[in-house]
Formats: C-alpha cells, structure tokens, sequence
C-alpha cells in the first residue's frame, strides 16, 4: 500500500507543478498580449493623429490656396514649439500689436523668425495673418522680407520668414544693439527702404500701402541690408482712385496727420511715415517720447519747427557730429530737407516714393562723385562693429531705369534735376498723435478679392 500510495502522490505533486507552470505560462502570454495590444492602440493612435494632422494642413493649405490663390509651405505647429524651445522668452525677438516674434531652429539647421499671432476673440487675427500671407506672397524684393510658410493649427496662427540676425533699425538708433551706426550706412538703408516702398506703390497693380511704416519695421539682415516687413496692416490701393477710405490705423507718431482726419489712405500716408524715420535715421530720436518738452513730444513736429527754422544741427544725433566731413554735412541737410517735404501735412506736397527713393539715391551717389568718381568705398571707416563690414557700392535701382507697370521707362536720376534745387515746403503744426481706432472692416475682405 505503501508503494501505491506512493505512485498515487507522486503524481498529484508533479500535477500540482505543473499546474502552476502553466499558469505562470499563461500569465506571461496574457502579459504580452496586453502589451501587443497597447502597442497597437498606441501606433494607431499615432497614425489617427498623423493623418487628422495632415488631413489639418491639407485644409489649411486648400484654405489659404482659395483665399490667397497661393499655395506656400505648411509647417507642423509641434515643429513650430520645437524650433523655439516651446516658444521660450530666450528665443523671443520682439513683440509688437499683433503678436511676438522668436528665432526659430528648424530641423535643417536653418534659422527662421517665428511670428505668433495673439490670440484675440474677433475674426481680425485669421484675417490679418491671411492678408500678411497673399500680400507677402505676391511680391518679391531684394529689401521686403520673405515668407517662408506658416502653421494654423491647434488654435494657432503662425508666420515663418527668413532670419534678420542684425535685428531693427530702431535698435540700432536706440543703441540697444551696436555702439551706432555710421551716416553712409544710415543712408544706405534709408534707400534701400525706399526702394522697397517705391516698388510696393509703383511696380504692384493694384499698389500696396504699407500703413505701418517704422524704423522697428526695417529689419537688417547679415549684411546690414534693408528689409521691409510687417504687411499685417497693409491694404490693396485702387489704380482707379487716388486714395480709399478706411478707418485710420497705424502707430502712433507716424501716422499721417491727413489720413487721420479724412480716413483717406493714399501712397502720400506711406510717404510721411517715411519721412518720420529719415528724420530717427538723422536724430536717433524717438517717432514719440513724453520725456521730451510738451511741444517736442512728436518727432515729426519737432523736426519741422527745427528744420524750416535752418536749426538742424540741434537735434543730429551726436554720434554723427565729430565724423562729419563736408560731404556728410551737405547729405545730412539734403537729407533733412527732403524730410521736410515728406512730413507736408497736405499730401500733394508730399514728394512720391519712387521720386524720395531716386533722390536719396542721388545723394549717395554724389559722395563718390565728390571723390572724383572713385567708387571704391571711402577710407572713412566706423567707429562700430555693426557698420564695419557695410558694402557700399552703389544701388541697382536708381542706376539702371526700370518700368512701372507698363505706363513708361521712369529715369531716376534724371528725374531729379528740377527737383534738386527746390526748397521745402511750408508744413502745417497740426497733429494727432492719439491711438486710431481699429477699422471695423476686415482686412480680408478688403484686400482678397
């Protein structure tokens, strides 16, 4: 019996081991399986989400391409967070009304600028990175800045332009990058601007009104090259009319006194916003400053009083006075008075851009007539690192003669000679400097047809 009970037991123990394997067994399969399972809800997950993100560009790119008639590069908005460190104040450039801007990484090594919209709870937000988009999108300048593409996802809207490293004018006047700039360089990115504005208005059909033009809209490139940017505010003229009308916007200290009072908006309103930074570029003062005396809180009142009363060498910044040689004296007041005329309080007076952009043209030029026609660059050199490595050649633009739209060859140059010995213009003191309402129309129905 006992050698039975013996066999009996034995295999209840060995039945009892290898019950337990097996449940170990069935365990570990169960394990895996869940596993397999969560890994395939993951990678399905993963997939949903690629295709309703691509699904979303592929919208968003039909949208833009029926609002704008231009198809332009997409960018994933987690590329967008990626490239500027989720959007990190190390990477922030600027902020201004409408949103901020970060330099951005992309994942080709290449520098960007970010632009992201504020979040606003009307439609102005979509609509003005729209018009920004179509405007950008139909110009190509040497000095405009390029649109790179976009990212409107997530509740976001974002523009992508190429990377200005040298920042803004305004900076550089301000002195909050550099130790200053030399007056040929200032002079060099004064044409340069106007040429671009002189391209927006004249070689466009229908033209395009900047509205916001500034020294913290000039950007400066690796070259200290000029670039307009900022067409967030900027509207389609109509070739048909000699302004439109829209409720004034714009910032405050160059927005032009008339369009303020008639909403009537003309190539004239870009023109005296211009001519408010010639005088920054002269002044390095600010377009506003209420640290200044009550009647000189404007720059552009200020400037007017001073330069039709002959005091201008009051208000030169003083960085350029000890460099001044003769023929930085005489382009500083040529450079002063055709100022003057920009700032007209009538638009009439004003000169256009194509005429501001072919004059100050000649007034660079004229330096290397004063070396007899040498144009290797002057022995002067600045005292900054920011200006040092500044070509100085002259400008294609007003060299060569150039069409707009088809109405005639324009001769930059020689167009100037019955201007060049006028004197200014008599300027009125009246001014608005008050923030303008924001116009009820949308851009976007404005300006995209």
């Amino acid at each position: 019996m006992d050698r039975e009970s013996s066999r009996c037991s034995a295999p209840k123990y060995l039945s009892g081991h290898c019950g337990g394997t097996t449940r170990v067994g069935v365990l570990i399969g169960g394990v895996a399986a869940g596993a397999c399972l969560m890994i395939s809800v993951v990678m399905m997950c993963c997939f949903i989400r690629r295709r309703s993100h691509l699904r979303t560009r592929n919208r968003t790119r039909r949208r833009l391409c029926e609002a704008t008639g231009i198809s332009i590069p997409i960018y994933p908005y987690e590329e967008m967070e990626k490239a500027t460190m989720n959007f990190s104040d190390k990477r922030r450039l600027g902020t201004g009304a409408y949103g901020t801007v970060y330099s951005g990484k992309l994942p080709n090594d290449e520098w960007v600028a970010i632009k992201r919209m504020i979040h606003r709870s009307d439609t102005d937000n979509i609509e003005q990175v729209m018009n920004e988009i179509k405007l950008l999108s139909s110009v190509s300048h040497q000095n405009l800045v390029r649109l790179l593409g976009c990212s409107i996802e997530n509740g976001e809207q974002i523009l992508v332009f190429e990377f200005m490293p040298n920042g803004t004018l305004s900076q550089h006047l301000q002195r909050e990058r550099g130790n200053g700039l030399a007056w040929p360089v200032r002079l060099t990115i004064a044409t340069e601007t106007a040429q671009a504005i002189a391209y927006l208005h004249s070689a466009i059909n229908p033209p395009i009104y900047h509205r916001d033009i500034k020294s913290s809209n000039i950007l400066l490139d690796y070259n200290y090259k000029s670039k307009v940017a900022d067409f967030g505010l900027s509207r389609l003229g109509m070739v048909e009319s000699s302004h439109i009308s829209t409720a004034p916007q714009g910032t405050p200290g160059y927005l032009d006194p008339q369009y303020h009072q008639t909403f009537h908006l003309s190539d004239k309103s870009d023109v005296y916003s211009f001519g408010v930074v010639l005088v920054e570029i002269i002044t390095a003062l600010k377009a506003v400053d209420f640290s200044r005396p009550q009647n000189d809180v404007n720059l552009a009142s200020l400037a007017v009083d001073r330069i039709g009363k002959g005091c201008l060498d009051k208000i030169i910044d003083p960085f350029l006075m000890p460099r001044q040689d003769d023929w930085t004296f005489s382009s500083l007041h040529k450079v002063a008075e055709l100022a003057f005329r920009c700032l007209a309080f009538h638009s009439d007076m004003r000169p256009s851009m194509v005429e501001v952009a072919a004059e100050l043209e000649q007034i660079r030029l004229s330096k290397y007539v004063s070396l007899g026609g040498n144009l290797k660059a002057s022995s002067e050199t600045s005292s900054c690192s920011s200006s040092s490595d500044i070509s100085e050649k002259p400008l294609n633009l007003m060299v060569k003669k150039f069409e707009l739209d088809g109405r005639g060859i324009y001769d930059s140059v020689n167009s100037l000679d019955s201007e060049k010995d006028r004197s200014p213009n008599s300027v009125e003191d009246s001014w608005l400097s008050e923030e303008s309402s924001p116009s009820s129309n949308s851009l976007l129905g404005h300006v995209i047809q």
